[in-house]
């Protein structure tokens, strides 16, 4: 451990709280959408919008989220991020009607923003050496399996609380992180932090609003008209100019275009576009399929899914070591297609199918192909760039995930808006449409990453 840091298992406990306020959201909000849209009696749309308000902060933000603790302090970011996640998720819970309750998520988005990328930091600077890997292992285990029980939790409490108790947990959560960081967390930053690229952050934050829009738009009504055409548009040309001002700005850049020129970096998140993209659009449906269509309560369906998170959390450790033998590109080409395998397997769940023979094998497969895929992800993303842009390309990675997720969701409003056999129906073509995404994923990373680790890292 580094001299200064006076309590690194206290600070790891902050973390390690702060960070599962993110990890349990996600894995909580999929199986009480179907309560929250019937309480608010809600379209679609509004579904959609209930993930992508958080996910689209989230995404676009992550990265300005790291400089910023760079530039003026890890702790203090993290501080401020969990208090703003926490006061989030209490005008979520609070929420009189869904524009509030969208409020609430934007808010929730932008704390994540910040405290996500600043937990990971502060630990980094917090440990060093073989220390420093077992706390960041350590970290990651957590959040794994907070994201397991979350589902469990969060469908008991929908059943037998209601939809806002899922946001009030959140709350002890965040207040335990903020009062062990504040009294045993060392602050820390990067006197050498370039000066916060806050332009490059509003394009890629408006850009990515634009399209989205437009797209859950057109979802919805399945036409182009003039409105949805020009949010579209209007958000591709700012995402253009996103890249255009990144360009000028070099290496002090929010995103530095020469990554790019590295085929494995380019490749591998590509690769994380498209793979997290399906995944998470299949992570949605699902739970809403089984509750809406199949019957199951909120508590059933958050135990059809537990089985996923359980064997992600117990995999990947295996296939970080395996990835370190024998390189990325093995993994990350079969990943991808055992996840659209998965997806092939869960076109057989119906409304009256029963849980043994038709979710759980889907669910285990989509959990082995994740598995295969995750730690070596990370590993290779990293091993494509020197060592001074480490910290950007993890952080952009994650952005990258987030983004694919924020695009898929904006892609089902015809699923959503469905009901009954027509729901089913629908969920199978997007599921065969992931499976296409998925085994494009794989293609990616075969045609990207050397066949050695030594090469990838080339």
């Amino acid at each position: 451990m580094k001299a200064g840091a006076a309590h690194p298992l206290w600070t790891l406990a902050a973390c390690i709280l702060a960070s599962s306020l993110s990890f349990v959201e996600g894995s909580v909000l999929n199986v009480a959408l179907p309560t929250i849209r019937g309480s608010f009696d809600a379209g679609a749309s509004d579904v959609q919008w209930v993930v992508n308000a958080y996910l689209l902060p989230l995404s676009a933000l992550l990265l300005l989220g790291g400089a910023l603790g760079d530039q003026h302090g890890r702790k203090r970011l993290l501080l401020i991020g969990t208090g703003l996640f926490a006061a989030a998720s209490l005008l979520c819970a609070l929420a009189p009607g869904l524009g509030w309750l969208l409020v609430g998520r934007i808010l929730q988005g932008i704390g994540a923003a910040l405290l996500l990328p600043n937990s990971l930091a502060l630990l980094n600077a917090t440990f060093e050496g073989e220390e420093r890997g077992r706390a960041i292992g350590i970290w990651a285990a957590s959040g794994a399996a907070a994201a397991a029980v979350a589902p469990l939790i969060g469908g008991w409490l929908v059943d037998h609380v209601g939809w806002p108790a899922i946001f009030y947990i959140n709350l002890p959560l965040a207040g335990g992180a903020i009062l062990i960081a504040e009294r045993f967390a060392a602050e820390s930053r990067n006197e050498d932090a370039a000066r916060t690229d806050f332009p490059g952050a509003l394009l890629a934050t408006l850009g990515l609003l634009g399209v989205t829009y437009g797209l859950t738009l057109w979802s919805v009504r399945m036409t182009v008209d003039p409105l949805i055409l020009a949010l579209s548009l209007g958000g591709a040309a700012l995402l253009g100019l996103f890249l255009w001002v990144e360009a000028r700005r070099g290496d002090k850049a929010m995103m530095p275009l020469s990554m790019f020129t590295n085929r494995c970096f380019a490749g591998t998140n590509l690769l994380t576009f498209l793979l997290y993209g399906a995944f998470g659009a299949v992570m949605l449906l699902l739970p809403y399929v089984l509750i809406e269509a199949a019957g199951y309560s909120p508590l059933e369906a958050g135990l059809a899914m537990t089985p996923l998170a359980i064997v992600i959390a117990l995999a990947s450790p295996l296939m970080g070591k395996l990835a370190a033998r024998i390189g990325g590109r093995v993994p990350l080409t079969a990943g991808p297609l055992v996840v659209a395998a998965g997806m092939a397997l869960a076109t057989r769940i119906d409304a009256t199918g029963g849980y043994a023979l038709t979710v759980l094998p889907a669910v285990v497969v989509l959990a082995a192909g994740m598995a295969l895929a995750v730690a070596p992800l990370t590993t290779t993303v990293l091993s494509a760039v020197d060592q001074r842009h480490a910290g950007t390309a993890s952080g952009f990675n994650s952005a990258v995930a987030r983004t694919g997720g924020l695009i898929a969701t904006a892609l089902l409003g015809a699923v959503l808006m469905s009901e009954g056999e027509a729901l089913v129906g629908a969920f199978h073509t997007a599921l065969l449409v992931g499976a296409a995404v998925s085994i494009a994923a794989g293609a990616a990373a075969f045609f990207s990453i050397a066949p050695t680790r030594k090469a990838a890292g080339a």
